[in-house]
């Protein structure tokens, strides 16, 4: 098995090899920086107590994160690995390590050791991504996957998934036509039924067989070789049905290959209560935080917006939340004050409505800040799929299934599929993003929270997503 799940969420066993080689590494560049720093002040004081190495650690980790370093290792080569290295490092680390020093009572760090520390650990950890980047291009380390099926499932979850082959490390390697099936994937593809399963996937050094039938039935009857693939899941090679499969590489639920049945007995769509108490007495403590840090920001937004357009400073819309009810969200006015004259319509790319400050605080998610009021009294979350208004909920409602399974969590400042997929406008962008609100609503956690609200800060300092 190439993952295991952490807390709901899969985790990819190389990413998490890769994890931890650098944190020890971390930890060396630390000591390094300390001895450097010690030759260089030899009066210097400093101890490298362990705290300071758990932050030193957590920080660089987290910066990584937020500048999408891991999921773009494979992906986009070395050039923009190491430009996003340097600038996680050198911009937000560091930022980070001083203001850490600035409200600790007694001083961590320090200006001379976080510089030599940062360079240390940017050589270091370059060094290690650019060898990963290497290892996981080498084709004996890819998994190489088998479709039990050739049908209309299987070609639908090919054309999905060999686009991010490379950067899922995976290789389909055959589709095997389940009996009496319409093959119509490629026939290059297509390989017969094997005698024996387990001389096949050793021979062929198989990692997983993903069952993809048309029809579920086709599982449970005579001709399906279900003792052969026990045999293969005890000797380490599991089977999964295609649903599973697609959720764990693509982190999104396919709402074409998605059944009640599956909602109700798969592992996941389970909320406990002191799980979302736990959420809002989080919700509860950064709001509070980012209301007192933020303010300042907040009234120089209020000044700008009135400086330039008639109006009031905010505006309010009705929006769609928890269980379906109503709610009013707030948020700095971007557009010109008669936007809407004439009802209720999607935002557009490069939006004619929108005002020169508008166009800056989008870009900045500075319009958001107000919803931190919704955070407050409960109405909003910072980590849930984003609340959309009554008028479009009735119409997708209606357009896409399961559409009001996104309201069964509450909704959020920032979401997983706000990270995955770009801006929308549509009824198809919509369908879209709700199979990333889908998974999110089966699988969030507060590691999973946590890990989105890090990895926002690249859409902010990149201006993803904006419109």
């Amino acid at each position: 098995m190439s993952y295991i799940r952490v807390n709901k969420q899969y985790v990819h066993l190389p990413y998490l090899y890769l994890a931890i080689i650098e944190a020890a590494s971390l930890v060396f560049a630390l000591a390094l920086a300390y001895r450097v720093v010690e030759r260089l002040n030899p009066a210097s004081d400093f101890s490298g107590v362990p705290a300071a190495y758990i932050i030193f650690v957590v920080v660089l980790t987290c910066s990584s994160l937020a500048m999408g370093v891991y999921s773009s290792l494979v992906r986009e080569g070395l050039v923009n690995m190491l430009l996003r290295t340097s600038v996680s490092f050198f911009l937000l680390s560091s930022t980070a390590l001083f203001l850490i020093d600035l409200v600790t009572v007694e001083t961590l760090f320090g200006q001379r050791l976080i510089f030599w520390s940062i360079v240390l650990a940017t050589f270091v950890i370059s060094i290690i991504r650019w060898i990963f980047i290497r290892v996981v291009d080498v084709k004996q380390v890819r998994r190489r996957v088998v479709f039990y099926g050739a049908g209309a499932r299987a070609k639908k979850l090919l054309g999905e998934l060999l686009p991010h082959s490379d950067s899922l490390a995976i290789d389909i390697f055959a589709c095997v036509p389940s009996a009496q099936e319409d093959v119509q994937v490629t026939e290059t593809l297509v390989l017969p039924e094997p005698q024996d399963w387990v001389e096949f996937v050793k021979k062929n050094e198989i990692s997983e067989i993903v069952i993809t039938p048309d029809d579920r039935r086709r599982t449970s009857g005579e001709a399906f070789p279900l003792s052969q693939f026990l045999d293969c899941k005890l000797m380490g090679i599991p089977s999964v049905y295609a649903q599973g499969f697609y959720e764990r590489e693509m982190g999104l639920i396919d709402v074409q290959l998605l059944q009640p049945g599956w909602m109700l007995y798969s592992d996941g769509f389970n909320f406990s209560h002191s799980s979302l108490m736990a959420k809002r007495i989080f919700d509860l403590v950064l709001a509070s935080v980012f209301l007192c840090l933020l303010w300042p920001f907040m009234l120089l937004t209020a000044i700008a917006v009135k400086l330039e357009s008639k109006g009031p400073a905010l505006y309010h819309q009705v929006r769609v939340g928890l269980n379906g009810k109503q709610f009013r969200i707030y948020k700095f006015r971007s557009m010109r004050q008669d936007a809407e004259k004439n009802g209720a319509v999607w935002a557009q790319k490069n939006d004619n409505r929108v005002t020169r400050v508008g166009a800056f605080i989008r870009n900045t998610r500075l319009d958001e800040l107000p919803q931190i009021y919704n955070v407050l009294v409960g109405q909003m979350s910072f980590v849930g799929p984003r609340p959309e208004r009554p008028e479009f909920v009735k119409s997708l409602s209606e357009q896409i299934p399961y559409y009001e399974m996104r309201h069964k969590v509450k909704p959020g400042l920032m979401g997983w599929a706000q990270l995955k997929y770009p801006y929308g406008a549509s009824v198809e962008d919509a369908k879209n993003k709700l199979q990333y609100d889908l998974y999110y609503t089966k699988n969030h956690s507060f590691m999973m929270d946590i890990l989105i609200m890090i990895q926002t800060v690249e859409i902010i300092l990149l201006g993803k997503g904006v419109h």
